[in-house]
């Protein structure tokens, strides 16, 4: 399964309800170190998408979104456990750091 999108009609249901924990990409097509992110988390979505989902948001397409989560710069990445966000990754993240990060929480 890869990293799906989502935008301000399906947030909710994607990740505030999920059932697992939600790992939350704030990016947007013109970034170049979100692009960096994106095999990152396809890789990790293929080795741990059992135990948590990956989803992205564009920020340019869903601005409140990035509003609402006081995403500054991007990539942003949000880790959401049980509808609230429990930690926040800024900038490019390599990818075994950023597996123990999610290893802490789920």
């Amino acid at each position: 399964m890869a990293v799906t999108s989502v935008s301000e009609s399906n947030f909710s249901s994607s990740v505030m309800k999920s059932g697992k924990p939600v790992m939350v990409d704030f990016w947007a097509p013109w970034c170049g170190p979100c692009r960096m992110v994106a095999p990152v988390l396809e890789e990790l979505e293929k080795e741990m998408g059992e135990r948590i989902k990956f989803v992205k948001v564009n920020i340019d397409e869903n601005p409140r979104l990035a509003s609402l989560f006081q995403v500054q710069s991007i990539p942003t990445l949000k880790l959401f456990k049980d509808g609230r966000a429990v930690a926040t990754f800024v900038g490019f993240q390599p990818k075994q750091q950023l597996k123990r990060q999610i290893e802490r929480v789920i």
